[in-house]
């Protein structure tokens, strides 16, 4: 009975370390699905590729949070075999229709419902919030709430390839903030990174833009192929933008 007890508490201590890695992932600027994914292979020391290590490591507060989920990720996976084995050897002298079985089945259940249950993960995540702003020197800004991006706003790379619309204009040709989409940055092919471009950029091939704008609007630029077609697109989504301009002002 006491390695059953044990593996489920070790078992949701591990859950709510990978919740405060993803939440504290969070504030360092990755989105939701990132950070959880993120936090979870630390803990497991799993299912990194050589891009995303890149990601992670070279900003030293992620740097941090990785050290630390891996540290508690190896300590945590050899006490898990240890009493996996012990909890085991409980159900063979017991027999597998016992208590200790019901009790096993009913813990697991009862947390895998508590992982998945919106109103827990809301509650869990103000208060490891409330820890980390008090206990850490975490920069703790929210950019997923900042940027709204749990709604129909998205922050996307476009890779450029010839025949793209946007291919060999400037900014200010392409007028991409009159469709509501704003460029964030531009990765060159060299390596250089530009923040905040202005008008007179010009857009190269092979160059990520960082947008920012609502999800359609995003993939309707990320479509868009240059010619006549490509220019009348953009035209139907400025006009879109303008009307829902004309609306908010007359609310």
């Amino acid at each position: 009975m006491t390695a059953i007890i044990s593996l489920l508490i070790i078992i949701s201590i591990s859950v709510l370390i990978t919740r405060i890695g993803t939440i504290a992932f969070l504030h360092t600027g990755l989105s939701k699905e990132v950070a959880k994914f993120q936090a979870r292979s630390a803990y497991l020391g799993v299912g990194f590729t050589t891009q995303e290590s890149e990601l992670m490591v070279k900003d030293p507060v992620r740097r941090k949070i990785l050290t630390l989920l891996i540290f508690t990720g190896n300590a945590g996976i050899i006490t898990t075999i240890s009493s996996v084995v012990f909890s085991f050897i409980s159900l063979q002298e017991t027999g597998i229709i016992s208590i200790e079985m019901l009790i096993l089945t009913g813990g697991i259940a009862l947390l895998i419902f508590l992982a998945y249950s919106d109103f827990v993960d809301r509650k869990l995540s103000r208060f490891i919030e409330k820890l980390l702003k008090k206990y850490t020197y975490l920069d703790v800004k929210d950019y997923y709430s900042l940027l709204n991006l749990e709604s129909d706003y998205r922050v996307s790379e476009l890779k450029v390839e010839e025949g793209d619309w946007v291919y060999e204009k400037s900014l200010k040709e392409l007028q991409l903030d009159k469709e509501g989409v704003l460029v964030l940055g531009i990765k060159r092919a060299n390596g250089d990174y530009l923040g905040a471009p202005y008008g007179k950029t010009k857009i190269e091939i092979d160059d990520i833009i960082i947008l920012y704008g609502e999800k359609s609007d995003l993939q309707s630029l990320e479509d868009r192929k240059t010619g006549s077609g490509g220019d009348e697109e953009h035209k139907d989504a400025v006009d879109k933008q303008n009307k829902k301009k004309d609306e908010q002002d007359d609310e």
